[in-house]
């Protein structure tokens, strides 16, 4: 798992999947033995925890973010590995294909890097201002990052937005990144997907809160008070990991299970956070939203 044990995310991100593992007719204690690793989006601890659960001889491995599956999978290339949150499968060398994965490694939850486009487009429908944003992310935790950068990049001219890559590897930087945003009018954030800032996300949204910056991100950082979201449901994809999971323990390989993309995003708008940065959202947006936190 990417995040602290204590981390409320993860404390439905394991609900979820044990229940959808209970759904398939697995009792813990009884006739299945979960163990489990947080990683707390710390680099070092995916790669001991990676060998820890390799060690194990499991029956299968779920590897929850791109960098817990790529730690696993540099373990082992026999033991059945489920992935969820995965950046680009095919381009990390994951998978040969999504539709016929061929090796050890499936899963669910696919990340589209166009997406990030569209992050653009809605930060641009709610902040009309901004002309600026900076890209957080660490990339030590976010090897795909480069994927997600090209694509806002390509996308941002179009919206006479100017793009500033911001890598950060701890709190003391993330404020910095945040705070050369300010000085001039127009400044914006797109933090990207990833375990190290959803761990961060409370440093994060401080530092954006402090000097004024609209921030979106994924779904953790609009309900923790950042401005908005457009993601899917991590937790609603455990769940169905737990479904390869099953089919793994009664005989299925990976190599024919196909890589299962989400299809289905929610736009989560913080209005209160709206209102403390003197915007005013436009009512189509949200009309548009499936979540507005007042």
């Amino acid at each position: 798992m990417p995040y602290d044990a204590n981390d409320p995310v993860t404390q439905r991100l394991v609900t979820a999947f044990a229940h959808g593992l209970g759904a398939s007719g697995w009792v813990e204690g009884k006739d299945i033995r979960i163990e489990y690793r947080f990683a707390a989006g710390d680099p070092t601890l995916f790669e001991t925890y990676a060998a820890e659960l390799v060690g194990l001889s499991p029956d299968a491995i779920l590897a929850s973010t791109t960098p817990a599956v790529a730690a696993v999978q540099q373990k082992t290339r026999t033991i059945p590995i489920v992935f969820v949150l995965v950046v680009d499968p095919v381009g990390m060398g994951l998978v040969q294909s999504l539709a016929h994965p061929g090796g050890n490694i499936t899963g669910f939850g696919a990340l589209d890097p166009p997406m990030m486009g569209k992050w653009l487009q809605l930060l641009k429908e709610v902040a009309p201002n901004v002309t600026r944003v900076s890209i957080i992310f660490n990339p030590d935790t976010q090897p795909y990052a480069r994927f997600f950068n090209s694509a806002i990049e390509a996308a941002a001219p179009s919206m006479e937005i100017a793009v500033t890559l911001a890598p950060v590897r701890d709190d003391t930087a993330i404020q910095e990144a945040i705070a050369a945003q300010a000085p001039e009018p127009g400044g914006g954030l797109v933090c990207l997907p990833a375990s190290f800032t959803g761990t961060h996300r409370d440093a994060i949204i401080a530092a954006a809160a402090l000097h004024g910056l609209p921030l979106i991100g994924v779904e953790v950082f609009p309900r923790a008070g950042g401005l908005m979201s457009y993601w899917y449901d991590a937790v609603e994809l455990h769940a169905e990991a737990a479904s390869y999971i099953d089919r793994i323990l009664k005989g299925a390989t990976p190599a024919d299970l196909p890589v299962q993309q989400a299809t289905k995003y929610s736009l989560i708008i913080n209005l209160k956070t709206a209102r403390a940065l003197g915007l005013t959202v436009p009512p189509s947006m949200l009309q548009l939203a499936d979540e507005v936190i007042e």
